[in-house]
Protein backbone atom coordinates (compact mmCIF):
# COMPACT_ATOMS: atom_id res chain seq x y z
CA UNK A 1 0.00 0.00 0.00
CA UNK A 2 1.28 3.24 -1.39
CA UNK A 3 2.30 5.89 1.87
CA UNK A 4 1.65 9.53 1.11
CA UNK A 5 5.30 10.10 1.11
CA UNK A 6 5.42 7.57 -2.13
CA UNK A 7 3.04 9.95 -4.23
CA UNK A 8 4.96 13.45 -3.66
CA UNK A 9 8.60 11.06 -4.26
CA UNK A 10 6.92 9.88 -7.77
CA UNK A 11 5.72 13.05 -8.61
CA UNK A 12 8.87 14.60 -8.22
CA UNK A 13 10.46 11.76 -9.72
CA UNK A 14 8.67 12.70 -13.03
CA UNK A 15 8.91 16.29 -12.67
CA UNK A 16 13.31 15.15 -12.87
CA UNK A 17 12.71 13.13 -15.70
CA UNK A 18 10.48 15.65 -17.62
CA UNK A 19 13.38 17.98 -17.18
CA UNK A 20 15.91 16.23 -18.27
CA UNK A 21 13.81 15.29 -21.43
CA UNK A 22 12.90 18.67 -22.11
CA UNK A 23 16.85 20.14 -21.76
CA UNK A 24 18.16 16.94 -23.67
CA UNK A 25 15.37 17.95 -26.78
CA UNK A 26 17.18 21.06 -26.80
CA UNK A 27 20.42 19.91 -27.63
CA UNK A 28 21.37 19.98 -31.13
CA UNK A 29 21.74 17.18 -32.53
CA UNK A 30 25.59 17.47 -34.01
CA UNK A 31 26.21 16.67 -30.24
CA UNK A 32 25.73 13.48 -30.13
CA UNK A 33 26.19 12.45 -33.32
CA UNK A 34 29.75 13.74 -33.13
CA UNK A 35 30.11 11.69 -30.36
CA UNK A 36 28.52 8.88 -31.89
CA UNK A 37 31.01 9.30 -35.12
CA UNK A 38 34.03 9.74 -33.20
CA UNK A 39 33.37 6.73 -30.36
CA UNK A 40 32.85 4.50 -33.90
CA UNK A 41 36.17 5.72 -35.53
CA UNK A 42 38.03 5.16 -32.28
CA UNK A 43 36.66 1.69 -32.36
CA UNK A 44 38.15 0.81 -35.44
CA UNK A 45 41.10 3.03 -35.23
CA UNK A 46 42.38 2.93 -31.56
CA UNK A 47 44.99 5.08 -32.18
CA UNK A 48 42.23 8.12 -32.96
CA UNK A 49 41.54 8.09 -29.38
CA UNK A 50 45.01 9.27 -28.19
CA UNK A 51 46.17 12.47 -27.66
CA UNK A 52 48.46 12.46 -30.48
CA UNK A 53 45.22 11.07 -32.42
CA UNK A 54 43.47 13.75 -31.33
CA UNK A 55 45.53 16.58 -32.19
CA UNK A 56 46.39 14.99 -35.37
CA UNK A 57 42.27 14.75 -36.20
CA UNK A 58 41.94 18.35 -34.67
CA UNK A 59 44.95 19.93 -37.76
CA UNK A 60 42.89 18.13 -40.34
CA UNK A 61 39.61 19.57 -39.62
CA UNK A 62 40.59 22.86 -39.14
CA UNK A 63 40.26 24.12 -42.74
CA UNK A 64 36.86 22.90 -43.39
CA UNK A 65 36.00 23.92 -40.03
CA UNK A 66 37.23 27.46 -40.63
CA UNK A 67 35.70 27.04 -44.30
CA UNK A 68 32.09 26.21 -42.42
CA UNK A 69 32.18 28.89 -40.00
CA UNK A 70 32.42 32.04 -43.10
CA UNK A 71 30.31 29.96 -45.62
CA UNK A 72 27.76 30.10 -42.39
CA UNK A 73 27.64 34.19 -42.65
CA UNK A 74 26.78 33.56 -46.14
CA UNK A 75 23.99 31.07 -45.66
CA UNK A 76 22.42 32.91 -43.03
CA UNK A 77 22.09 35.95 -44.89
CA UNK A 78 20.36 33.56 -47.12
CA UNK A 79 23.01 32.97 -49.81
CA UNK A 80 25.55 30.75 -50.80
CA UNK A 81 29.10 30.80 -51.63
CA UNK A 82 30.36 28.36 -54.14
CA UNK A 83 33.72 30.38 -54.20
CA UNK A 84 35.58 29.00 -51.41
CA UNK A 85 36.97 26.33 -53.25
CA UNK A 86 38.37 27.75 -55.94
CA UNK A 87 39.52 30.91 -53.79
CA UNK A 88 41.59 27.92 -51.80
CA UNK A 89 43.18 27.10 -55.20
CA UNK A 90 44.13 30.24 -56.12
CA UNK A 91 45.85 30.60 -52.40
CA UNK A 92 47.85 27.72 -52.51
CA UNK A 93 49.42 28.17 -55.90
CA UNK A 94 49.54 31.95 -55.91
CA UNK A 95 51.27 31.63 -52.37
CA UNK A 96 54.02 29.15 -54.01
CA UNK A 97 54.85 31.96 -56.91
CA UNK A 98 54.95 34.88 -54.84
CA UNK A 99 57.05 32.75 -52.27
CA UNK A 100 58.98 30.83 -54.36
CA UNK A 101 60.67 29.29 -51.17
CA UNK A 102 62.04 32.66 -50.18
CA UNK A 103 61.00 32.77 -46.24
CA UNK A 104 61.06 36.88 -46.63
CA UNK A 105 58.23 36.66 -48.58
CA UNK A 106 55.69 34.50 -46.61
CA UNK A 107 53.67 37.51 -45.04
CA UNK A 108 53.57 39.11 -48.29
CA UNK A 109 52.17 36.32 -49.84
CA UNK A 110 49.51 35.96 -47.06
CA UNK A 111 48.60 39.57 -46.70
CA UNK A 112 48.30 39.38 -51.08
CA UNK A 113 46.28 36.95 -50.68
CA UNK A 114 43.83 38.05 -48.02
CA UNK A 115 43.55 41.66 -49.82
CA UNK A 116 42.73 39.39 -52.87
CA UNK A 117 40.17 37.46 -50.74
CA UNK A 118 38.65 40.52 -49.47
CA UNK A 119 38.25 41.91 -53.61
CA UNK A 120 36.76 38.09 -54.27
CA UNK A 121 34.12 38.90 -51.20
CA UNK A 122 33.60 42.46 -52.61
CA UNK A 123 33.02 41.64 -55.47
CA UNK A 124 30.20 38.58 -54.67
CA UNK A 125 28.54 40.60 -52.58
CA UNK A 126 28.31 43.45 -54.85
CA UNK A 127 26.92 41.59 -57.91
CA UNK A 128 24.55 39.64 -55.54
CA UNK A 129 23.90 42.56 -53.58
CA UNK A 130 23.36 45.94 -56.29
CA UNK A 131 22.81 43.87 -59.36
CA UNK A 132 20.46 41.45 -58.29
CA UNK A 133 22.32 38.28 -59.63
CA UNK A 134 21.23 35.16 -57.26
CA UNK A 135 24.48 33.97 -55.02
CA UNK A 136 24.47 30.80 -56.94
CA UNK A 137 25.07 31.91 -60.30
CA UNK A 138 27.26 34.95 -59.30
CA UNK A 139 29.35 32.56 -56.84
CA UNK A 140 29.62 30.24 -59.19
CA UNK A 141 30.65 32.98 -62.05
CA UNK A 142 33.45 33.44 -59.76
CA UNK A 143 34.21 29.62 -59.08
CA UNK A 144 35.29 29.46 -62.93
CA UNK A 145 36.77 33.23 -63.52
CA UNK A 146 39.23 32.16 -60.07
CA UNK A 147 39.87 28.57 -61.01
CA UNK A 148 40.43 29.75 -64.91
CA UNK A 149 42.87 32.43 -63.43
CA UNK A 150 45.04 30.11 -61.47
CA UNK A 151 44.87 27.81 -63.96
CA UNK A 152 46.47 30.94 -66.49
CA UNK A 153 48.80 32.10 -63.74
CA UNK A 154 50.46 29.05 -63.38
CA UNK A 155 50.17 27.68 -66.79
CA UNK A 156 48.28 24.86 -65.78
CA UNK A 157 50.67 22.72 -63.26
CA UNK A 158 51.93 24.25 -59.69
CA UNK A 159 54.90 26.43 -59.77
CA UNK A 160 56.90 27.78 -56.62
CA UNK A 161 57.56 26.68 -53.65
CA UNK A 162 56.00 27.30 -50.42
CA UNK A 163 58.83 28.01 -47.01
CA UNK A 164 58.93 26.77 -44.19
CA UNK A 165 57.21 29.52 -42.25
CA UNK A 166 54.50 29.72 -44.74
CA UNK A 167 53.51 25.76 -43.98
CA UNK A 168 54.47 26.23 -40.09
CA UNK A 169 50.56 27.91 -39.54
CA UNK A 170 49.47 24.12 -41.49
CA UNK A 171 51.50 21.67 -40.32
CA UNK A 172 53.57 22.62 -37.11
CA UNK A 173 52.33 22.39 -33.46
CA UNK A 174 53.24 24.36 -30.73
CA UNK A 175 55.70 21.65 -28.26
CA UNK A 176 55.53 21.21 -24.62
CA UNK A 177 52.07 21.91 -23.43
CA UNK A 178 51.24 20.53 -20.05
CA UNK A 179 48.88 17.14 -20.05
CA UNK A 180 48.74 17.09 -24.02
CA UNK A 181 52.28 17.26 -25.11
CA UNK A 182 51.66 19.51 -28.01
CA UNK A 183 48.83 21.10 -29.91
CA UNK A 184 48.51 22.19 -33.61
CA UNK A 185 48.77 25.49 -34.78
CA UNK A 186 45.56 25.25 -37.14
CA UNK A 187 43.92 24.17 -34.05
CA UNK A 188 44.76 27.11 -32.49
CA UNK A 189 44.00 29.10 -34.95
CA UNK A 190 40.31 27.57 -35.68
CA UNK A 191 39.66 28.33 -31.81
CA UNK A 192 40.35 32.03 -32.38
CA UNK A 193 38.72 32.06 -35.47
CA UNK A 194 35.93 30.42 -34.30
CA UNK A 195 35.23 32.86 -30.99
CA UNK A 196 36.03 36.23 -32.94
CA UNK A 197 33.42 34.87 -35.35
CA UNK A 198 31.13 33.58 -32.49
CA UNK A 199 30.70 36.55 -30.61
CA UNK A 200 30.63 38.87 -34.23
CA UNK A 201 27.56 36.28 -34.90
CA UNK A 202 25.94 36.07 -31.04
CA UNK A 203 27.07 39.38 -29.35
CA UNK A 204 26.66 42.37 -32.47
CA UNK A 205 24.37 43.51 -34.10
CA UNK A 206 25.86 42.42 -37.43
CA UNK A 207 25.11 38.78 -36.58
CA UNK A 208 21.11 40.04 -35.77
CA UNK A 209 21.59 41.98 -38.93
CA UNK A 210 22.72 38.69 -40.62
CA UNK A 211 19.93 36.70 -39.83
CA UNK A 212 16.95 39.01 -40.20
CA UNK A 213 18.08 39.68 -43.66
CA UNK A 214 18.55 36.05 -44.37
CA UNK A 215 14.65 35.17 -42.53
CA UNK A 216 13.22 38.69 -44.17
CA UNK A 217 15.16 41.13 -46.24
CA UNK A 218 12.23 42.89 -46.70
CA UNK A 219 11.49 43.45 -43.41
CA UNK A 220 14.89 43.87 -42.13
CA UNK A 221 15.07 46.47 -44.82
CA UNK A 222 12.04 48.71 -43.38
CA UNK A 223 13.05 48.18 -40.13
CA UNK A 224 16.58 50.28 -41.00
CA UNK A 225 18.63 47.13 -41.57
CA UNK A 226 21.62 47.86 -44.44
CA UNK A 227 20.75 44.91 -46.68
CA UNK A 228 23.28 45.20 -49.02
CA UNK A 229 26.10 46.36 -46.90
CA UNK A 230 25.52 43.04 -44.81
CA UNK A 231 25.47 40.76 -47.22
CA UNK A 232 28.48 42.16 -48.83
CA UNK A 233 29.91 41.96 -44.94
CA UNK A 234 28.84 38.82 -45.26
CA UNK A 235 30.71 37.36 -48.58
CA UNK A 236 33.79 39.34 -47.72
CA UNK A 237 34.28 36.81 -44.41
CA UNK A 238 33.08 34.32 -45.80
CA UNK A 239 36.23 34.84 -48.48
CA UNK A 240 38.70 36.03 -45.63
CA UNK A 241 37.88 32.53 -44.26
CA UNK A 242 38.30 30.53 -47.69
CA UNK A 243 41.86 32.33 -47.93
CA UNK A 244 43.37 31.72 -43.92
CA UNK A 245 41.58 27.63 -45.13
CA UNK A 246 44.03 28.30 -47.87
CA UNK A 247 46.51 29.03 -46.09
CA UNK A 248 46.37 26.17 -43.73
CA UNK A 249 45.90 23.65 -46.40
CA UNK A 250 48.46 24.87 -48.22
CA UNK A 251 50.94 24.10 -45.01
CA UNK A 252 49.50 20.88 -44.24
CA UNK A 253 49.51 19.62 -48.05
CA UNK A 254 51.83 21.71 -50.17
CA UNK A 255 50.94 23.20 -53.61
CA UNK A 256 48.45 22.05 -55.70
CA UNK A 257 45.98 23.42 -58.09
CA UNK A 258 43.32 20.68 -56.52
CA UNK A 259 43.82 21.68 -53.32
CA UNK A 260 40.30 23.31 -52.55
CA UNK A 261 38.27 21.04 -54.97
CA UNK A 262 34.95 20.71 -53.55
CA UNK A 263 36.04 22.35 -50.37
CA UNK A 264 33.17 24.45 -50.98
CA UNK A 265 30.03 21.65 -50.88
CA UNK A 266 31.99 20.27 -47.69
CA UNK A 267 31.40 23.98 -46.01
CA UNK A 268 28.12 23.83 -47.13
CA UNK A 269 27.49 20.49 -45.84
CA UNK A 270 29.08 21.12 -42.94
CA UNK A 271 27.33 23.84 -41.95
CA UNK A 272 24.07 21.72 -42.62
CA UNK A 273 24.71 18.98 -40.20
CA UNK A 274 25.31 21.78 -37.29
CA UNK A 275 22.15 22.87 -38.09
CA UNK A 276 22.57 26.07 -40.51
CA UNK A 277 18.70 26.85 -42.53
CA UNK A 278 19.72 26.77 -46.32
CA UNK A 279 17.33 30.00 -46.99
CA UNK A 280 19.01 31.52 -44.46
CA UNK A 281 17.47 32.97 -41.27
CA UNK A 282 19.05 31.04 -38.94
CA UNK A 283 22.55 29.44 -37.52
CA UNK A 284 24.97 29.00 -34.86
CA UNK A 285 28.81 29.43 -35.12
CA UNK A 286 29.70 26.71 -32.78
CA UNK A 287 27.21 24.13 -33.79
CA UNK A 288 28.33 25.15 -37.89
CA UNK A 289 32.24 24.48 -35.85
CA UNK A 290 31.09 21.14 -34.63
CA UNK A 291 28.89 19.99 -37.77
CA UNK A 292 32.56 20.54 -39.80
CA UNK A 293 34.37 18.32 -37.02
CA UNK A 294 31.14 15.52 -37.30
CA UNK A 295 31.96 15.33 -40.97
CA UNK A 296 35.64 15.42 -41.30
CA UNK A 297 34.98 12.24 -38.45
CA UNK A 298 32.55 10.87 -41.12
CA UNK A 299 34.85 11.07 -43.81
CA UNK A 300 37.66 9.04 -41.66
CA UNK A 301 34.85 6.67 -40.71
CA UNK A 302 34.01 5.84 -44.47
CA UNK A 303 38.27 6.16 -45.35
CA UNK A 304 38.61 3.18 -42.05
CA UNK A 305 35.70 1.12 -44.02
CA UNK A 306 37.39 1.12 -47.44
CA UNK A 307 34.87 2.37 -49.41
CA UNK A 308 35.45 3.90 -52.79
CA UNK A 309 35.04 7.59 -53.51
CA UNK A 310 31.97 7.12 -55.37
CA UNK A 311 30.60 5.69 -52.36
CA UNK A 312 31.97 8.09 -50.07
CA UNK A 313 30.01 11.05 -52.35
CA UNK A 314 27.17 9.02 -51.97
CA UNK A 315 26.72 8.48 -48.92
CA UNK A 316 27.77 12.64 -47.91
CA UNK A 317 24.93 13.59 -50.26
CA UNK A 318 22.45 11.42 -48.07
CA UNK A 319 23.82 12.42 -44.84
CA UNK A 320 22.86 16.12 -46.65
CA UNK A 321 19.53 15.26 -47.54
CA UNK A 322 18.75 13.83 -44.24
CA UNK A 323 20.58 16.99 -41.89
CA UNK A 324 17.89 19.49 -44.28
CA UNK A 325 14.87 17.16 -43.79
CA UNK A 326 15.48 17.09 -40.60
CA UNK A 327 15.86 20.66 -39.12
CA UNK A 328 13.11 21.56 -41.67
CA UNK A 329 10.38 18.60 -39.54
CA UNK A 330 12.03 20.70 -36.43
CA UNK A 331 11.59 23.88 -37.37
CA UNK A 332 7.91 23.18 -38.64
CA UNK A 333 6.97 21.20 -35.49
CA UNK A 334 8.65 23.99 -33.42
CA UNK A 335 5.84 26.62 -35.43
Amino acid sequence: MATSTDVPNSQRLTSILEDIWTWVKKVPPVYPVFIVVLFIVSQLNPNFATINGVTSFLRRSSPLAILAMGQLYVLASGGFDLSQGSLINLTTIGSALIIYGNPEDAFISITVMLGIGIMVGLVNGFVVSYLKVPSLIATLGMLLLLKGGGLYWTGGAPKGYLSDNFRFFGRNYIENIPVIGRFPVAGLIFILLGVILSVLFHKTNLGKQILAVGDNPKAARLSGVKVKKVRIIAFIISAVMAVIGGILLGGFGGVSIEAGEGMEMLSVSAAVIGGAVLLGGKGSVPNVAFGALTLEGIISLLNLLGLPKPYRDAVQGVIIIGAVAYTAIRSRKRD
